[in-house]
């Protein structure tokens, strides 16, 4: 709570180097002080005429037409009667040191005047409090204050111009986080940054949304970039697929409009068209639409398609890459894609072909995937595990080619099977969606470097009737 203390009555017990502190804050919030303490330190000088010292000990008289009281003296038993009789006036009062005998506490405060941010513990860890009012001092421009009365004097005729909240809100959050004004006001150019915010506030009532494409990762919610997270943070609209996890979802802004559009293999879906139809609806209806997709939206995601259509509607678009699942799930899975000794290349596909009504999507090259010295790592091929098996055997991969299928890879959920690619079909049928399957000699070495959820893990024969086969259903804490 923040509290309008200029010109009011505020009480400080104490005459010391806390209470010093308390004075300097008071103070400088425009309080009408009145200070109770037999001494005071020599530095209350500096303040001198600026409060009321009463040179005398407390009583609870002090208390009369007060609205806040502060009690900073090292008596306790002051203290305690400071806090008593303040209760019982029912005002709030603050004892230093004593979140228990405080109905209010003091923040640690950064200040951008007029705008200010406040760090508490309640009480609890200060120290804390205080690196973290450090880490933010370091983060936060000192023009934030300018920028701050700048938007207090453009507020009103954003409010004539647009008269919905949301209209408003969105006009302002595309206005901080534009360039061209942050390169105005770093200038100092106030009279420029307040005509390119009045300009914009003529025009935006016909501005047309806007879409990012953000890539999420492979699930875990510290993969995100930065940029991601900013981009979801700030959209009105997200259009998320099944392979985002719900942990990174609720990291979209609250009052954001959440779509789901996934698609899961042998699972009712949105058809891309209607995807595509809400992608333009949103972002012409003046949102800042983010379409959310697990991975790299350009690796298999269909990112490409998308933003196809959103170039032939105008609509303006930008991408934000993300970790793909082939490099996120082997580096947890301790599968090193390359290695100097075994795979000298790595080759992503995708197992699920586009379909032309009932014919099967065209065949990828097979005699080139086979090759040795290389390590595949196929997407969406548990259902074609059989087939992809057997083409990899026909044109000359050995059956005892190591394998992994890594389910829900990155996440806590993670499982890896591993075996050799005489098992793949089989092992396919104990996997689960969403698993990448990776084909290659540096499989072999995820039995030295695992790292992630070894410890405790559960190990076990894939299927005891495949004899003298090493298979392991490693389950992941």
């Amino acid at each position: 709570m923040f509290a309008k203390l200029e010109g009011r009555p505020v009480l400080l017990v104490g005459g010391g180097e806390v209470a010093l502190r308390k004075a300097r804050l008071l103070l400088a919030a425009g309080a009408r002080l009145t200070l109770v303490s037999p001494e005071l330190e020599p530095e209350f000088a500096e303040f001198t005429g600026r409060f009321t010292h009463l040179a005398e000990r407390f009583t609870p008289a002090h208390l009369a037409g007060q609205i806040l009281v502060v009690a900073a003296t090292d008596n306790l038993e002051v203290n305690a009667l400071v806090y008593q009789s303040a209760n019982q006036l029912g005002l709030f009062v603050n004892v230093v040191d004593d979140p228990k005998r405080s109905s209010f506490i003091f923040p640690s405060i950064i200040d951008r005047s007029p705008l200010m941010v406040a760090v508490s513990s309640g009480g609890k860890a200060p120290v804390l409090v205080r690196l973290l009012r450090e880490r933010l001092e370091s983060l936060l421009p000192r023009h934030l204050g300018g920028l701050t009365e700048l938007s207090g004097r453009v507020r009103d005729k954003a409010k004539r111009v647009l008269s919905s909240i949301s209209d408003r809100r969105r006009f302002w959050e595309r206005a901080f986080a534009s360039n061209t004004l942050a390169s105005l006001i770093e200038k100092e150019d106030w009279q420029g940054a307040e005509q390119w915010l009045s300009d914009g506030l003529d025009q935006a009532k016909s501005e047309v949304g806007e879409v990012v494409l953000v890539g999420a990762g492979p699930g875990d919610p510290g993969l995100l970039t930065l940029k991601a997270l900013q981009q979801i943070q700030q959209a009105e609209v997200v259009l998320y697929d099944q392979l985002v996890s719900a942990e990174i979802l609720d990291l979209v802004r609250r009052d954001a409009t959440l779509v789901s559009v996934g698609k899961k293999a042998g699972a009712h879906s949105v058809p891309q068209e209607e995807t595509n139809r809400l992608l333009v609806e949103y972002a012409k209806a003046g949102n800042r639409v983010v379409r959310l997709k697990g991975g790299d939206p350009f690796m298999f995601g269909r990112g490409g398609e998308e933003l196809e259509v959103l170039a032939d509607e105008g609509i303006p678009f930008s991408v934000v890459p993300g970790i793909t699942a082939a490099a996120g799930a082997t580096a947890y899975a301790g599968i090193p894609l390359t290695h100097r000794d075994y795979a000298q290349s790595a080759v992503f596909i995708t197992g699920h072909c586009k379909q032309n009504g009932q014919k099967e999507g065209k065949e990828p090259d097979w005699q080139q995937l086979a090759a040795t010295s290389q390590t595949l790592v196929i997407y969406m091929g548990l259902m074609r595990s059989e087939h992809i098996q057997q083409q990899l055997v026909d044109h000359g991969r050995s059956q005892a080619t190591p394998i992994a299928i890594i389910e829900r890879g990155t996440t806590s959920r993670q499982r890896v099977l591993t075996g050799t690619l005489a098992d793949l079909a089989e092992l396919a049928k104990q996997a689960v969606s969403p698993s990448l399957i990776v084909i290659g000699e540096v499989v072999a070495l995820r039995d030295r470097l695992a790292w992630f959820g070894e410890l405790g893990g559960e190990q076990q024969r894939a299927n005891p009737d495949l004899d003298g086969c090493d298979l392991k259903l490693v389950q992941l804490a």
